[in-house]
């Protein structure tokens, strides 16, 4: 079954995202994997859902790139992208250096001509920026050494596009008659540089950039402020789309990429005030765009191709995959990454990018490359991209887990040689306040931290810490676990209190458990394993806010203390209450709405008590205050 119509299409499209995204979520796969199976199900291969006129949702689609490049640019500040220099420029230069070399001695080998080698190298050079990014994002694994230095690469490739389009004319092997005539059967020019000299064009791409930094520094700000100025939020979103749009049709007419465009103005403004709405306002779009391109990607796979010759499709893809895989590798044992690291770098960029569909295009059109070489090599990248996050999933549930780097295995475990009533479970910024409280009040603690680098730091700074895994059965019980009298736990991971409770529960139940938790979901969890001390890291900094807040807005000292002292107990008990009810949505929320009310009632009833009987509070800072005098501790 085919459409032509374009709700029948967008059906489609949505329809396929929409039910193959949560399955693909479910079975572990990632959304970027649903995005890419959606699109083979719906090719003429697949459900024959979409004819061959579907494929061409790819340059629409491509849009979604331009505004994540767009939304990546407004979060990197100047001074951020100057002090990622290093990253950027080493190891990104290196691999699209050395990937770009080695591809093209392989073309060479295998008959194409320098010209014609060199452009297949340099655009399978390049990785997914699109595809990488959404599945370290999404596997939380963009923080890591491994998902910054994979970001610098991809950035220095986004960049290193623009000398590839200049540089793919210069290599053309037709005579420029030729081209002409192939421009002429075209229907003419369509960029604002074809038909001038080499240094024209160069000058008029410059002016172009030259044109979107000044602009993003004098105009566009004011641009905003005037739109700002009408409160009317659907015209910033519509201002903001109508910048993306602008400066993505004003590169393309002088023959460059979009995204780096857009990528560009949005480094300019990274600085401006109006970054966090621009963000808002695109982020639903690129997310949607997005999706559509992925889809699009698997829609794109030429599947006649790879029937017709799949020899030939399989040995590209898995000689394109080798050959980046062994570069990066090389490059990540040249930065010194650790082994687990150097892999999950490795893994994330051996594929081809999108930027490939252009590079390849833009060859055809200048005669650099013929089509019988172009469309293999489209279908292998494509296939490639399609490959990256299921090769993420083998890396993650196989490769890491048998050959990681095990550090905390290596080092042994201090030899403990003391016994104290305190034992404290981690020693980071919550344990270590913890922990000089009591030992400045001469309260004897044994501390254990699993975090080697902090265990030096702490030392130089004259701290007992002792180094090893307290939620080892083991080690706890060489710190003393059967003398001691309390266990305070201080780990930041949520699911290692839970075990390291269950375990100190089974072994030492005469222990006296303190831990911290991130929110009420953790005190529930908690309290389920029987803990009674459990202390949510924001809350007391939230009741001293908020009892500051009310002596700042004229409430006596006295009527702030005793209100927060009845929101605690009553929170206390309602946390007791909800968490026995959890598991049941409707009832949870119902619990949890009378509770608010009965809380804001009871303190709206003290309130009126207190202003009744205002003598029976005494507040020591107003009586020195209304005496001119000063409240002990009012100089600091």
């Amino acid at each position: 079954m085919q459409g032509d119509g374009f709700f029948f299409q967008a059906f489609v499209y949505l329809s396929a995202a929409v039910i193959s995204v949560p399955v693909a979520k479910r079975l572990g796969l990632g959304s970027v994997l649903g995005y890419l199976i959606a699109g083979f199900a719906i090719v003429p291969f697949g459900f024959h859902l979409i004819g061959e006129e579907g494929q061409d949702v790819m340059h629409f689609a491509e849009f979604g790139v331009v505004m994540m490049l767009f939304l990546i640019g407004l979060e990197l500040r100047p001074s951020l992208l100057w002090r990622l220099r290093g990253p950027i420029l080493g190891m990104g230069g290196l691999q699209v250096g050395l990937t770009t070399a080695a591809i093209t001695s392989v073309g060479i080998f295998f008959g194409l001509s320098f010209q014609a080698a060199l452009a297949v190298g340099m655009t399978l050079s390049l990785s997914s920026t699109a595809i990488v990014l959404q599945t370290l994002n999404e596997k939380g694994l963009m923080k890591t050494d491994a998902g910054q230095s994979a970001f610098s690469v991809l950035l220095f490739q986004d960049i290193a596009v623009i000398p590839m389009l200049a540089i793919m004319p210069i290599l053309a092997v037709k005579t420029v008659k030729t081209i002409q005539e192939a421009g002429d059967s075209h229907g003419g020019n369509t960029t604002w540089v074809e038909g001038f000299s080499g240094w024209t064009q160069a000058l008029m791409v410059a002016g172009v950039i030259a044109f979107i930094i000044i602009g993003g520094l004098f105009l566009i700000r004011p641009f905003f402020r005037y739109v700002a100025k009408t409160r009317l939020r659907e015209l910033f979103t519509a201002a903001a789309l109508l910048l993306v749009v602008g400066i993505s049709l004003l590169m393309a007419k002088v023959g460059l990429s979009p995204a780096l465009g857009t990528f560009l103005a949005g480094v300019v403004l990274a600085n401006s005030e109006y970054r966090h709405e621009l963000e808002g306002d695109i982020e639903p779009f690129k997310g949607l765009l997005l999706g559509l391109f992925f889809i699009a990607v698997g829609a794109s796979i030429d599947f006649g191709l790879i029937t017709a010759k799949p020899g030939l499709i399989g040995m590209l893809v898995v000689g394109l995959v080798t050959i980046k895989l062994v570069i990066l590798l090389v490059i990540g044992i040249i930065f010194k990454f650790k082994h687990d690291q150097n892999v999950l770098f490795s893994f994330s960029l051996a594929q081809g990018g999108e930027f490939a569909f252009v590079l390849f295009s833009f060859a055809v059109q200048n005669h650099v490359v013929s089509n019988t070489v172009a469309n293999p090599l489209i279908g292998a990248v494509a296939i490639s991209m399609a490959l990256t996050p299921l090769a993420l999933i083998i890396n993650d549930k196989l490769i890491q887990p048998r050959f990681g780097t095990h550090e905390n295995e290596e080092k042994e475990a201090d030899s403990i040689d003391e016994e104290n009533p305190v034992i404290i479970a981690g020693f980071g910024n919550f344990g270590s306040i913890v922990g000089r409280l009591l030992r400045a009040n001469d309260v004897g603690i044994t501390v254990l931290e699993h975090d080697s680098d902090r265990v030096e730091l702490l030392r130089k700074l004259g701290l007992k810490v002792f180094y090893g895994d307290a939620s080892r059965q083991d080690l706890l019980h060489a710190a003393g676990a059967e003398k001691a009298r309390v266990l305070i736990i201080a780990f930041n991971d949520h699911q290692k209190t839970l075990d390291m409770v269950h375990m100190a529960r089974k072994h030492y139940s005469h222990l006296t458990i303190f831990t911290r938790s991130s929110g009420r979901t953790e005190v529930f969890d908690l309290l389920d394993e029987g803990v009674h001390h459990t202390y949510r890291e924001t809350f007391d900094t939230s009741l001293k806010v908020g009892i500051d807040a009310l002596i700042t807005l004229g409430f006596r000292s006295y009527q702030a203390q005793r209100a927060t002292k009845t929101f605690r107990q009553h929170d206390v008990e309602a946390t007791d209450i909800l968490r026995h009810v959890r598991h049941d949505k409707k009832n949870f929320i119902s619990l949890s709405r009378q509770r608010i009310e009965d809380l804001e009632q009871l303190m709206l009833s003290e309130l009126r008590d207190t202003e009744d009987h205002l003598d029976t509070g005494w507040d020591i800072s107003h009586v020195m205050k209304e005496f001119g005098g000063k409240s002990q501790g009012e100089d600091n």
